[in-house]
């Protein structure tokens, strides 16, 4: 099936149906699509955490994350 074909079996599909579910399906293709920032624009925070903060930060991940506390639930 190309691009083509299935964007005019959708558009064939959303014709069917109410308004208010056309809604819908709508937001639903939009939840769909990836949101966020691009890596480079985030460059301009490296650095911000100092080094020494990292590798406590990376330290407490190794020691804490992989222990579990069957009490908790």
């Amino acid at each position: 099936m190309t691009t083509a074909s299935i964007k005019n079996n959708l558009a064939a599909q959303l014709d069917n149906l109410p308004y208010n579910l056309q809604l819908r399906v709508l937001d639903f293709v939009k939840s769909l699509i990836p949101t966020g920032v691009k890596g480079k624009n985030l460059l301009r925070f490296e650095g911000a955490i100092p080094a020494d903060d990292l590798q406590l930060m990376s330290k407490t991940i190794e020691e804490n994350c992989e222990k579990v506390d069957t009490r908790e639930w």
